[in-house]
């Protein structure tokens, strides 16, 4: 299991400062929430802040792209040091293209489902999948709660990528917490992105241990 903890929660002021103690606890990969104000109702970052993280920590950057158009800016994110990047179906017109262009330049390609979008959207596009991003609450902020019915979604997911016999990853975003991470895990889950779990307990890498143990 990979615990990424979202730095949507962190405080920019001391981002370093908190991935690195989130790294101490056990965090592995780094998620980072690029979000317009049009494809999803928030603005948060852009290419810029994932090169200075790039700098500042060894841990790979899981970049989730929630912006329109987002195959203009796939080569800036790739020059910035994202290594993961997953895309959302309804803002990319050529899909197989774009994730084509991510997996040619060695970055891991996901595409990102909404709660309302359905597996069937993957139909064509999964054997070309590093990982499938399931959105377990409506993108746009962090702190919400968790949508119960995303764990059903997973377990048939994890079906689907065995039955086919793949090797795709599943990574879940939103409403992660010690409280539901193990079920996460035992749907099928293999990447748990936290945002406020880890980064608004006020200690980042106890955080971080105690969802790791609680996932275990």
């Amino acid at each position: 299991m990979i615990l990424a903890p979202s730095i949507l929660s962190s405080d920019f002021a001391r981002l370093a400062e908190e991935v690195a103690a989130a790294a101490r606890g056990g965090a592995t990969l780094v998620h980072v929430d690029v979000m317009d104000g049009h494809f999803v109702p928030n603005i948060t970052l852009g290419p810029p802040i994932v090169a200075s993280l790039h700098k500042a920590t060894p841990l790979p950057l899981d970049v989730h792209l929630m912006i329109e158009n987002a195959d203009r800016y796939l080569q800036a994110f790739v020059d910035a040091g994202a290594a993961w990047i997953s895309l959302h179906q309804e803002a990319v017109p050529h899909l197989e293209r774009q994730v084509a262009f991510l997996r040619e330049r060695g970055v891991r390609a996901g595409v990102a489902l909404n709660p309302a979008t359905p597996l069937a959207a993957l139909d064509e596009i999964l054997p070309e999948l590093d990982y499938v991003l399931v959105m377990s609450v409506n993108p746009g902020f962090g702190g919400q709660k968790f949508i119960p019915g995303a764990l059903d979604k997973i377990r048939r997911l994890r079906r689907v990528i065995q039955d086919r016999g793949l090797k795709t990853q599943i990574e879940v975003d939103g409403g992660v917490d010690a409280g539901n991470i193990r079920a996460l895990v035992e749907a099928g889950a293999e990447v748990l992105v936290a945002g406020s779990a880890v980064f608004g307990k006020g200690d980042p890498e106890a955080a971080a241990r105690r969802l790791l143990e609680a996932a275990r």
